[in-house]
């Protein structure tokens, strides 16, 4: 087996900490010949879709892929911007805004890029520039604030299956969740009041999270777990009532049951019930997307004032909100204790040995 390595190496150059900021991904442009490529790596993960290989294969590439990349096309045509997908953007201004952070504080001794577990820019490719920019420890954060084997888990896969084909690896850390983070849970409550004050409050408060099927839950995932939590560390926080918000779970794909209760089918009930207007945000997605811009916004939207309802907001995703960047900067400074530490800290550490040296002197 060769191991890939750099014909340029050189064991002299200065180490530096990486900092790999992921997501889930995008088309390259929002026609059926990306769709297919982009379906095809995202629906080919065996963290994504737990069926038996052979069978999957038969499923995907003689129906999905003949079906799904025109309609997804479609949406995703609605939401494209001159700057690509919304996701690719939002998630490079989020990592732009981390970078100048951290330059701030540390200099060049600290590299931060980011990359998409399916798509470009990969992980692959995003490794190799920053090993050849002398990254020698590297934390990963994937920008899931709840675990899944389907999303964060699947970012590790891709993380370490790299990590197998190269000579040098580096130290590594993994930011696994942060579904309770106390700075998370704030930042998602002041962006529901900014919207309370603009607009006023809604009867209900929907707080919608990405779906995965029931029987990974049963299997031992902990994410729905995690997204109530996440919810009820909100309403708390929010101060709101039983009855005031509710949980539910959206874009989910086949035949099997999903977690439940789903978007679509409580945004359909809930007028029938006496509830005429709604609020709705997506705590999970940490960037506005096709999901949220398109399924919550436009394709919800309409199921609830068809079933009869009056007021229909969706709240933005946290994107590059100061306080979502704070957060993140502040989840990846954690990590990187014992690693590296601020000029001042430096200097106040050089006097103190200085001046120990001249008492013992």
């Amino acid at each position: 087996m060769k191991y890939k390595g750099f014909p340029k190496f050189s064991h002299s150059q200065k180490d530096k900490i990486g900092v790999l900021v992921t997501n889930l991904g995008t088309p390259d442009a929002p026609t059926p010949k990306a769709l297919k490529r982009y379906l095809k790596e995202f629906l080919w993960d065996p963290r994504v879709v737990e069926v038996p290989r052979p069978i999957w294969w038969m499923v995907l590439n003689l129906i999905i892929l003949n079906i799904r990349p025109k309609r997804s096309a479609e949406a995703y045509s609605t939401v494209w911007t001159d700057e690509g997908s919304p996701l690719l953007t939002h998630t490079k201004n989020q990592t732009e805004a981390i970078r100048n952070h951290f330059e701030s504080m540390y200099g060049d001794r600290v590299v931060v890029d980011f990359a998409m577990r399916y798509g470009n820019p990969s992980i692959e490719s995003v490794l190799d520039r920053m090993q050849e920019a002398g990254v020698r420890k590297l934390v990963v954060l994937p920008l899931y604030p709840q675990y899944s084997a389907s999303t964060t888990a699947s970012t590790f896969d891709a993380v370490a299956s790299d990590f197998q084909k190269r000579r040098l690896i580096p130290d590594f850390r993994f930011i696994q969740q942060y579904a309770d983070e106390p700075a998370y849970i704030e930042a998602v409550a002041e962006k529901i009041q900014a919207h309370w004050a603009e607009h006023g409050r809604a009867d209900k408060l929907i707080l919608s999270y990405h779906g995965v099927p029931k029987r990974y839950l049963l299997n031992g995932d902990p994410y729905h777990c995690q997204c109530h939590k996440t919810t009820r560390l909100i309403a708390d926080r929010l101060g709101l009532e039983e009855g005031e918000y509710m949980t539910c779970f959206q874009s989910r794909f086949g035949r099997e049951e999903w977690l439940k209760p789903y978007t679509d089918e409580t945004l359909k009930s809930l007028p029938g019930q006496g509830v005429k207007s709604v609020q709705v945000v997506c705590p999970g997605f940490s960037s506005d997307c096709l999901e949220t811009i398109e399924e919550i916004g436009e394709e919800n939207r309409e199921y609830f004032e068809e079933a009869g309802g009056e007021r229909y907001e969706y709240i933005e995703a946290l994107n590059s909100d100061a306080s979502h960047i704070n957060m993140l900067c502040g989840l990846i400074d954690r990590e990187l204790q014992g690693w590296i530490s601020k000029p001042e800290d430096d200097y106040q550490l050089r006097a103190s040995e200085a001046k120990a040296k001249g008492a013992e002197q």
